[in-house]
């Protein structure tokens, strides 16, 4: 397999509405294979609400995640979980991040944190490499939970069309490796916050 290494999220035919406007729009978080050891969603949730100025709805997902499994990499992938999120997804729903404990896969890379659909609706993420126990440290959930919160707003950001940011601090900042995410903000640098707030043209 080859190592990790940053990717592009899926590009996605235009169309996706903005979350911002008169009306605060839904965030639809759906466990994907989620132990009940790992479940850090109602913090999660109440700081990309702070973060998107949107309202997070936690719902099961009408569908089996296990169907992505492939077991000649005892991994899951990242692109069948996107194409079950968007099908599945409520209508109310403006965006909705699946959030897994699974180790997650593109088949050009070893693994990935997370992915998302580019200007789309769906993006998908991972806790299974962000755990300091992985790497033989001690527990860490102040760690893992700032990491997770990290990394959903990268996925998320990708589903207002953003890109990678070369800002090393920005959210948007491509990470590799565990130890880059650490390195950036939870936050996004001013460039991709005024990009991502600014009205979709010809839409």
């Amino acid at each position: 397999m080859k190592p990790a290494t940053a990717h592009e999220p899926l590009s996605h035919a235009p169309g996706a509405r903005r979350a911002f406007g008169a009306h605060r729009a839904v965030l639809a978080v759906v466990p994907l294979l989620l132990p009940e050891s790992e479940i850090r969603l109602p913090g999660l949730c109440q700081k990309l609400e702070e973060l998107f100025g949107m309202t997070t709805r936690v719902h099961a997902g009408g569908f089996d995640p296990s169907s992505a499994l492939d077991p000649s990499r005892g991994q899951y992938n990242s692109r069948a979980l996107l194409e079950m999120l968007l099908h599945e997804a409520r209508p109310e729903a403006a965006r909705v991040l699946g959030v897994g404990g699974i180790d997650l896969f593109v088949p050009v890379l070893s693994y990935v944190f997370g992915e998302a659909e580019l200007d789309g609706r769906v993006a998908v993420v991972s806790t299974h490499r962000l755990e300091p126990e992985r790497y033989g440290l001690p527990p860490d959930p102040q760690l893992s939970a700032a990491r997770l919160l990290k990394e959903a707003t990268h996925e998320l950001g990708h589903t207002f069309g953003l890109v990678h940011c070369r800002e090393p601090d920005c959210v948007m900042h491509s990470s590799t490796y565990v130890e880059e995410i650490d390195l950036k903000l939870a936050r996004f640098c001013p460039r991709c916050d005024f990009r991502r707030r600014a009205p979709a043209k010809g839409r």
